[in-house]
């Protein structure tokens, strides 16, 4: 995701430096060209050789080091940086950058830097909680610094309470949001619904489906990763929520049917690819239905038909989105699905093809809209949900 993209690191004293070793590795495996500045305090916490056997490049500490090549080095990385993560940010480097103080390698190229700048400080609670530091970060915030708000939990020090550096992967997560893709969907409101439902029978049991949720959690990423604001309804799944995304967690379709609709008309797209539960059992027993000799049979009756209101309540200029799971005749299915509920677009597959199934993370579509279908081949669920963006993205532009 981050290829040809440069992220510059900035380590400083703090002992949750070693894990910016796992976000440096984490950012090569997504081919970024990655450079890492640390203070000389940091150094004191992990060598330096292990971010330059990780990244590949010098890892910067000396702003007069004479071994490298004739340039002004802190100007020139500053130049290529597409996104710059300071952390851990000690609270000594959050007040030189705060008041323009440049006075080593780390500190002077930041300050030379015009891109995205997150700043994830670690430390004691009590320091993190001191007035000067909370004014230095407020003052970074207003020249532009996104701060990081600490994780909450035991410290090094043994005391209890915020200032604990997030996990690797959630300052991966702000990294990837700020430049892993284009923001085609900048001011975009998408609504994604994803999972299966849960209708209840009794205490104990339930009619559910296979669905893992997994396709509607991938659109709801990349729709976040190129700049919209989505809101993600979502059934029961096993599934780590995406990160800046608003999550509607549901249960039963008259859940999910509430939840879509109260929030349906404010949205400029709607993707609905949910395994919403047809039909509902008639009654729900308010004890465990006891097993017997003879078969049983339960009632069942339907569940509010949620894309088929969407389509009769569409306003003007939303783009509405269906997904279609078939075993037979799946053109012909979804035509009719698109006609009748009055949808701009139908994905839709066929889960007895091999790779377009439930649970798998990879997929296999044909977009359907009134003039045309495109199919796509075997790709993987994240790949599949950029695709369905892009022809949203054009359909969108054609009207």
């Amino acid at each position: 995701m981050l290829e040809g993209k440069t992220v510059l690191l900035g380590v400083t004293g703090s002992i949750a430096a070693y894990k910016i070793a796992y976000l440096a590795s984490m950012l090569k495996k997504q081919q970024a060209d990655v450079h890492v500045l640390m203070t000389r305090n940091a150094t004191n916490f992990i060598n330096p050789i292990t971010f330059e056997s990780l990244t590949g490049n010098k890892c910067l500490v000396d702003t007069f080091d004479r071994n490298f090549q004739f340039q002004v080095e802190h100007v020139s990385i500053a130049k290529k940086a597409d996104v710059v993560m300071i952390a851990p940010a000690s609270a000594n480097v959050i007040g030189k950058l705060a008041h323009g103080i440049a006075d080593d390698m780390l500190t002077t190229t930041i300050v030379a830097c015009r891109c995205k700048k997150f700043i994830s400080p670690a430390m004691n609670t009590n320091m993190f909680e001191n007035p000067i530091v909370q004014d230095n970060l407020k003052t970074l915030e207003h020249y532009g610094y996104e701060v990081i708000d600490p994780a909450v939990g035991y410290l090094a020090c043994g005391d209890t309470g915020a200032g604990k550096m997030p996990e690797p992967e959630t300052l991966l997560n702000y990294i990837l949001r700020e430049c892993a893709c284009e923001k085609d969907m900048k001011g975009l409101k998408v609504l994604v619904t994803a999972g299966p439902t849960q209708e209840a029978i009794d205490p104990v049991r339930y009619i559910t489906n296979h669905s893992s949720g997994k396709m509607g959690y991938a659109i709801a990423k990349m729709a976040m990763l190129r700049g919209a604001d989505v809101t993600l309804v979502s059934g029961r799944t096993a599934l780590a929520p995406p990160p800046f995304v608003k999550v509607v967690p549901v249960v039963t379709a008259r859940d999910m049917y509430e939840a879509v609709t109260s929030v349906g008309q404010e949205q400029d797209i709607i993707i609905k690819a949910a395994a919403v539960a047809d039909y509902r059992p008639a009654s729900v027993s308010d004890e465990k239905i006891k097993k017997k000799d003879d078969d049983m049979s339960i009632a069942l009756e339907r569940t509010d038909d949620i894309l088929k209101y969407l389509g009769e309540h569409k306003p003007e200029g939303q783009f509405l989105c269906g997904f279609s799971m078939e075993t037979e005749n799946m053109i012909g299915n979804s035509r009719v699905k698109l006609t009748r509920k009055n949808l701009d677009m139908v994905a839709a597959n066929n889960v007895k093809m091999a790779g377009a199934g439930f649970q798998g993370d990879t997929n296999v579509l044909t977009l359907i809209t009134q003039d045309e279908e495109v199919s796509l081949p075997l790709m993987s669920k994240e790949d599949a949900a950029g695709k369905i963006l892009d022809k949203i993205l054009l359909e969108r532009v054609r009207r």
